[in-house]
């Protein structure tokens, strides 16, 4: 059995947000500077540069990439023989929100109640994604999310005689509603399987994968690309001006599901899609 400190975790989360807010993963920011060489709309270029302006500057300043510093989604995967001691792991967890986004000096967003409102004034509490693994260490994944993107997502819940191209076209079809609203071109995270919240979770867990990184099985990875092709033919392009690179990656996570069932879920990450992990 390992003793972890609750306090370790608690400024790893700090950490972790902070960093994530500041910088994204390099594989989707070479893909970004990669994608002002490639596309071919004049104005969607120059929107490309800009961005790639705005990571820098984010970066030399440590400051926010988006003013939208997003909801804090963590998932975090415990070894079955880990013990945490001295308080709560869900405390923890919370304080390290709390320190990261007034510490760090970013927008609060989370409100108490979903109708009565009454911000909570420090983005707590946390979107929490416990899993319990095989080991002694602690996975941590911090994802924030903007909501800008994350109203554009949607669920659908198919059945079993649903054809490859229905699925394909629901995806398409989502991103082509969301128009210029999540601020693409974006990276999609697509959950197919489980049950109505399970694919909800799967699509969520499906943005913190590096966007380098295809699914492994040789199925899924071809229908990542296909969706992907699919989508770039809308000509939604750079926040909503057109152009040839209206999506930059699609990641599938799947799961068994019930013999009378086919869930699928879009959720849509905009071109920040931010993600940082830890493994103590």
């Amino acid at each position: 059995m390992r003793e972890i400190d609750v306090s370790i975790i608690e400024k790893a989360v700090e950490e972790l947000f902070i960093s994530a807010n500041a910088e994204l993963p390099s594989s989707l920011e070479n893909l970004i500077k990669a994608s002002k060489e490639k596309e071919t709309n004049e104005t969607a270029k120059n929107i490309f540069c800009d961005m790639c302006k705005n990571l820098d500057v984010a970066r030399e300043n440590e400051i926010p990439i988006c003013q939208d510093t997003g909801m804090a989604v963590l998932f975090i995967e415990i070894g079955q023989d880990v013990h945490f001691i001295n308080g709560s792991l869900n405390d923890a967890i919370n304080n390290g929100v709390r320190k990261a986004y007034l510490d760090g000096k970013m927008r609060c967003s989370i409100v108490k109640d979903p109708i009565l409102r009454g911000n909570t004034n420090d983005n707590t509490p946390a979107l929490i994604h416990y899993s319990i693994v095989d080991g002694d260490k602690v996975k941590l994944t911090a994802a924030p999310k903007g909501f800008g993107s994350e109203n554009m997502s949607k669920i659908k819940m198919f059945t079993p005689s649903a054809t490859e191209e229905d699925i394909i076209n629901f995806v398409v079809d989502t991103v082509k509603t969301a128009d210029a609203n999540p601020c693409p071109p974006v990276v999609l995270g697509v959950g197919i399987g489980s049950d109505f919240e399970g694919s909800a979770i799967l699509s969520k867990k499906a943005l913190t994968r590096d966007i380098a990184i295809s699914n492994e099985n040789e199925y899924y990875k071809a229908l990542e690309e296909k969706m992907l092709k699919e989508i770039n033919k809308l000509n939604i392009g750079a926040q909503g001006f057109g152009g040839d690179i209206t999506a930059l990656k699609v990641n599938i996570e799947t799961a068994p599901t019930h013999i009378a069932g086919l869930p699928v879920a879009v959720n849509v990450g905009c071109h920040v899609t931010r993600h940082k992990e830890i493994v103590i």
